[in-house]
């Protein structure tokens, strides 16, 4: 007897240890209600002792908020884990929500939303109540920030994001990784200009250095208009990581400047071969301008261009490519 007594105080200190409270939140403002009720279904349902197991469409109740439109649950579930949800708007699968493509997994075809619990801090994990079907609370707009980490150590501490949304703590949002050295997270923020930068680690002095062509006053900057799943970067640089001989040939090969620019912009070869091809595009991948120079240097106006980042791709007629960003004023 006394030892099935120690058993289940272990598992009982084991469960507090490692089990932290998440709230769940969807907004129905734009949905006309079922009459069986909203719920919430996912692979932490298991955990959180929800009968039916995980993915039951009808089992995990969310629960109205006073008169609002907000439907919400609190469940304790372990930490250090990513979990995968949706929202239903009645009790049988097919009734859930359809998430839009910036907040899904995104993963071998996968739509469901996704979140990390990172601590066990003595508080609710709670990124706000997200509207039925859309990617963010009312108000907000969310941004996908991802990094890739190949060509450096990761910290044990792992990959966090450091905002001004956010006080600059380098250690309060976690980067969580699906594989292949990306690192990713979404925050939910206002309308407007951020500033952010990438750390490999949880401290100030783990602060990646952002190159002269992409950052301002140091940091990465992004001027934020409507839900955005930023382009992939490889940490402390304006681009990809370098894969391929082509991508090798391109280091320091094309200049531009003013960066920041203002009413214009110069694109400078610094090698042999004219410019080429020069492809201009948002963060969201939308050709904003395209164009060919046989020269070697190239003026642009930038009026055309709303404030904010762009990626500018230069490709010369040997098929070298040069990926760079602006950012315009």
């Amino acid at each position: 007897m006394k030892k099935l007594i120690y058993t289940a105080t272990l598992v009982m200190i084991a469960s507090v240890v490692f089990a932290k409270k998440v709230k769940f939140a969807v907004d129905m403002s734009n949905e006309v209600l079922s009459p069986n009720g909203i719920h919430v279904t996912g692979d932490f349902q298991t955990v959180a002792g929800f009968p039916g197991g995980d993915w039951a469409s009808n089992t995990t109740t969310l629960t109205q908020e006073g008169s609002t439109a907000i439907y919400s649950i609190v469940v304790d579930i372990p930490a250090f884990t990513k979990y995968e949800y949706k929202f239903v708007n009645g009790d049988q699968f097919y009734e859930a929500e359809f998430v839009p493509a910036e907040s899904r997994v995104g993963y071998n075809f996968n739509d469901n939303r996704w979140l990390y619990v990172d601590s066990l801090a003595d508080d609710t994990t709670f990124i706000g109540a997200l509207v039925f079907a859309a990617n963010a609370p009312v108000g907000l707009t969310l941004v996908r920030t991802l990094v890739n980490m190949q060509n450096e150590t990761v910290a044990a501490s792992g990959i966090h994001l450091a905002t001004d949304f956010q006080g600059w703590d380098p250690g309060a949002t976690y980067m969580y990784s699906f594989g292949s050295n990306t690192y990713e997270v979404i925050s939910y923020v206002n309308a407007g200009t951020i500033n952010y930068r990438f750390v490999n680690g949880n401290t100030v002095s783990d602060y990646e250095n952002v190159p002269t062509g992409c950052q301002v006053n140091g940091n990465r900057q992004l001027v934020v208009t409507a839900d955005i799943v930023l382009t992939e970067v490889c940490f402390s640089s304006c681009a990809a990581c370098l894969t391929g001989i082509n991508d090798l040939a391109q280091i320091n090969t094309i200049s531009l400047s003013p960066n920041p620019a203002g009413a214009f912009l110069n694109i400078t070869s610094l090698g042999n071969e004219a410019l080429g091809n020069i492809s201009i595009s948002d963060l969201t991948g939308r050709t904003i301008k395209s164009l060919t120079s046989s020269d070697k240097t190239i003026r642009i106006e930038t009026k055309e261009f709303a404030r904010g980042m762009y990626n500018i791709l230069v490709t010369d007629r040997n098929n070298n490519r040069s990926t760079l960003k602006i950012v315009i004023r």
